[in-house]
């Protein structure tokens, strides 16, 4: 006799049809999405291994290649948010007691060390306040003192608004034999990046921010020494959804199954790729650092200080300081809620101290800083 079990209904929502405020996002991701965007990601799904989601797979490929200025092969888009790709570089470069050297100027530098200690690795450091970045002098002397198997440099810090320049570091890796792993998340797409002629080994980034697409496609690379390493491991890639080994099958000619994909996901990032090679990404950069700078005069012209020096500031993502005699947090909560404009806080050294301002993909327009230096005016005036 089958028995019949009384329904919990606690958690029955009776809700109605989903409405959300739309707000304008220039906090440090994720950003406002072009509207052809928003129209693909609406287009019907079709199967994971459909030929025709094996095209578009085939043209993402492609296109992250050429906005990353990178011929490598094994190029992909990680089915997860920027953290996820963050992590398959660790995963598929990092072996117990691999010597992994990571440059500490923010919160990301701070997470890589977190995560290359997960997998074994024997994690070394070089820091500078928050806001700064390394001189070729001071990397020189550190890959000398520590010899490491990896590099670990964040191009562009989310959580300060300094970009790292990466001209000449690659060759002071190659002289110890040291790969070096990049943090692209805040500048692909908005800020030049030429992964081949800086000599990357690996790098990654995240489909919210400089790429203006929604959160959960995330691009990642490796270069060919990166692929030599992988291939020549002693130890199975500990984490099994990332491994590259499985992923690049999936990718590759052979098209062997390894998980759905999340397929309306990828037409946006299919799109939002599509709309940069239409504009052309030098002109993206030129847009965004143009975008940037009217941004930092309209802050400077309300008496306000920014936090990076402006050699090493990224376009996509401001630090300015709170003025004195005003709570910060509260200031962003009433943009938000009355302005429905967001702005981020600080995070760690900088909490409570600045806010983020993200000038990224589809948001990067001169109408925007124009809304934000108005709200901000009104804000500061009342204090």
């Amino acid at each position: 006799m089958t028995q019949t079990l009384s329904t919990k209904n606690a958690n029955k929502l009776q809700l109605s049809p989903l409405n959300i405020p739309k707000r304008l996002l220039l906090g440090p991701g994720p950003s406002n999405i072009h509207p052809d965007i928003l129209k693909a990601m609406n287009t019907p799904p079709v199967g994971h291994l459909d030929p025709a989601f094996l095209t578009l797979m085939d043209e993402i490929q492609s296109l992250l290649r050429y906005v990353w200025q990178t011929e490598n092969q094994l190029t992909i888009a990680v089915s997860g948010t920027g953290s996820a790709a963050m992590e398959a570089t660790i995963a598929n470069s990092v072996e117990p007691g691999d010597v992994v050297l990571v440059g500490v100027v923010g919160y990301f530098g701070n997470r890589l060390v977190d995560m290359a200690g997960r997998y074994g690795a024997d994690v070394r450091t070089i820091t500078k306040p928050w806001g700064q970045v390394f001189s070729l002098d001071e990397l020189q002397s550190a890959i000398a003192t520590h010899r490491p198997t990896i590099v670990a440099l964040v191009h562009a810090e989310t959580s300060t608004g300094a970009r790292q320049p990466l001209e000449g570091v690659s060759e002071l890796c190659r002289e110890h034999g040291s790969l070096l792993l990049v943090d692209s998340v805040t500048s692909m797409g908005g800020v030049p990046l030429y992964l081949d002629e800086w000599g990357v080994d690996l790098a990654y980034s995240c489909s919210q921010k400089g790429l203006g697409c929604p959160p959960g496609a995330s691009p990642f690379t490796m270069s060919p020494r990166a692929v030599e390493k992988l291939q020549k491991r002693q130890t199975k890639v500990a984490n099994w959804y990332l491994d590259m080994n499985l992923l690049s099958k999936y990718w590759g000619k052979e098209r062997t199954y390894h998980h759905t994909a999340p397929i309306n996901l990828y037409y946006a990032l299919r799109e939002s790729l599509r709309l940069i090679a239409e504009e052309g990404v030098e002109n993206s950069w030129e847009r965004h650092q143009k975008n940037a700078e009217y941004l930092w005069q309209g802050l400077e012209d309300l008496g306000m200080t920014l936090h990076v020096e402006k050699q090493y500031r990224l376009p996509t993502l401001t630090t300015v300081r709170i003025p004195e005699g005003i709570d910060g947090k509260t200031v962003a909560r009433e943009m938000l809620l009355e302005d429905n404009l967001e702005v981020g806080g600080g995070l760690g050294e900088l909490g409570g101290k600045v806010w983020r301002i993200g000038l990224m993909g589809y948001n990067s327009r001169k109408e925007n800083v124009d809304r934000l230096l108005e709200v901000l005016k009104k804000k500061i005036k009342k204090v």
